[in-house]
C-alpha cells in the first residue's frame, strides 16, 4: 500500500452530527433544502392579505402546520416561524396592531396597505438548495452543527482525527507530590494532552519512559499512533536518545532543529509505514515547558490541524505596547499578554509565564521597536 504524504489529510468518515465536533469537514457542506424551506412569519402578530382594516377570522397559524389560504381582507394570528398561507401580501406585528371587535387596525400616522412582504422572511432567503454554505476544512463547532441541522443534515464527512501519543521522557519527572530529592514535576503532560484534543487530534495515551534507550525504542516503534510526541531528549546530551533511537527505527528527519529560540531542538520524523500503509509521525518536543509550547505551537499543531483537514487559519498581527527584544540571529517566541488592540511583554519569558501569557509573539532577529505589528501564536490558557 503506497504510503501518504505528509501533508495529506487523514482519510474521511460519516459521523453523527453528535460525534463531529472538532473534526473537520472533509466536503463543503452545501444546502439540501431551500432556507428557509417557505415563506415565514418573521414576527409574533397577524398575517393580513391586502390592505387594512382586516376581519380576523379563525384561530391562529401556529409553527409547523400547513395553513389554509387566506382570503382577501381579513388577517389570522400568526406565531413567528409559522408558514405565511397561500393569498398572503404581509405580517403585521403584535406592537402594530390593534384588534377590536372581530377587526384588525395598523396602528399608524397612515394606516393602510401595509409593504408587500413586510416582515415576511421569504422562502431561500438565507440559501437556496444545493448552495454551498461552507467550504472543505471547516472545522464542525456547535454553530456548524446547528446549521448543519437547519440545511437537513444527518450524518456529516469529516476527517479521521489523527491519534496521538505522548511519551514524557526522563528519569527526573514526577507526576504525583512536591518536586524533591532533584526530581520535578511533569508539567507538560498536563499542558499537552488537552491542548492536542482543542487542536482536532485524539489523544491516545501518556506514557512515562526513562533515560534508557530500548525502552524508548519499543514505546515508538509501537506506538499505534498516528503522531507520537515525545518531549525532552531531542538535544546531544549524554541521556539524549531520541536521535540514535529514530536511526535505528529507519526514520527520516524532515525537521531536525529550527532556527526559533526558544525550542530550536524540536524535531519531526518520519517513520517506515505501519503495515496497512497508515504513515507515522514523530514529533520531539525540548523537554524545557517554554521551548516545548514553542514547538507545540509551531510544528505540532500545525501538523496535527492539516493531518485532520482543518484550514491553515489567518495569521494574526497585532501592535506591540512596548519593543520587544530579540534573538541575535534566531527568531524568538515570546510570550506576551493580549490587552484591547495590542501585545504587551510579560516581566520575564520563563515557563512560568506560560499561565499568564495568552499568545507568543513571533519576534524576528535582533528585536522590534513599540508599535511594530508581530505575528502571534495562540496558547491554550
Amino acid at each position: 500500500m503506497a504510503r501518504r504524504s505528509a501533508g495529506q489529510p487523514l482519510p474521511p468518515v460519516v459521523l453523527a452530527p453528535g460525534d463531529a465536533p472538532g473534526h473537520a469537514l472533509a466536503e463543503p457542506l452545501a444546502a439540501l433544502c431551500d432556507l428557509p424551506p417557505s415563506d415565514t412569519s418573521a414576527m409574533d402578530g397577524w398575517v393580513v392579505s391586502g390592505p387594512g382594516p382586516w376581519r380576523l377570522y379563525g384561530g391562529v397559524v401556529p409553527a409547523g402546520a400547513d395553513p389554509e389560504p387566506l382570503r382577501p381582507g381579513t388577517a389570522v394570528p400568526i406565531a413567528t416561524g409559522a408558514r405565511t398561507p397561500p393569498g398572503a401580501t404581509a405580517v403585521l406585528c403584535r406592537e402594530h396592531g390593534e384588534a377590536r371587535d372581530g377587526v384588525l387596525r395598523h396602528r399608524s400616522p397612515e394606516p393602510g396597505a401595509l409593504p408587500a412582504g413586510h416582515d415576511v422572511r421569504p422562502r431561500g432567503q438565507e440559501c437556496r438548495s444545493g448552495e454551498p454554505l461552507l467550504p472543505a476544512g471547516t472545522t464542525v463547532t456547535p454553530a456548524v452543527l446547528g446549521l448543519a441541522a437547519a440545511a437537513g443534515y444527518d450524518r456529516l464527512s469529516v476527517h479521521r482525527r489523527p491519534r496521538v501519543e505522548l511519551l514524557l521522557l526522563g528519569d527526573e519527572l514526577l507526576q504525583h507530590g512536591i518536586p524533591r530529592g532533584g526530581r520535578v514535576r511533569d508539567a507538560l503532560g498536563p499542558l499537552l494532552t488537552p491542548w492536542l484534543d482543542l487542536c482536532g487530534a485524539e489523544p491516545a495515551g501518556v506514557r512515562m519512559v526513562g533515560d534508557d534507550p530500548g525502552p524508548l525504542r519499543e514505546a515508538v516503534d509501537r506506538s499505534a499512533a498516528d503522531v507520537v510526541i515525545t518531549t525532552g531528549s531531542t538535544a546531544a546530551g549524554p541521556v539524549d536518545f531520541l536521535h540514535g533511537v529514530l536511526n535505528d527505527l529507519g526514520a527520516t528527519l524532515p525537521v531536525d532543529s529550527v532556527a526559533v529560540r526558544p525550542g530550536h531542538p524540536m524535531l519531526l520524523a518520519e517513520l517506515p509505514p505501519a503495515r496497512d500503509g497508515q504513515a507515522r509521525r514523530v514529533v520531539g518536543l525540548p523537554g524545557n515547558p517554554l521551548a516545548a509550547a514553542a514547538g507545540t505551537a509551531t510544528l505540532a499543531v500545525p501538523l496535527l490541524r492539516r493531518l485532520g483537514g482543518h484550514t491553515d487559519p489567518e495569521p494574526r498581527l497585532l501592535p506591540t505596547a512596548a519593543g520587544l527584544p530579540g534573538h541575535p540571529r534566531d527568531t524568538r517566541l515570546l510570550p506576551v499578554l493580549h490587552t484591547g488592540h495590542e501585545v504587551t511583554p510579560l516581566p520575564y519569558d520563563g515557563p512560568a509565564m506560560l499561565a499568564l501569557a495568552g499568545r507568543l509573539a513571533v519576534v524576528p532577529p535582533g528585536g522590534v521597536p513599540a508599535g511594530s505589528l508581530v505575528e502571534l501564536l495562540e496558547l491554550p490558557v
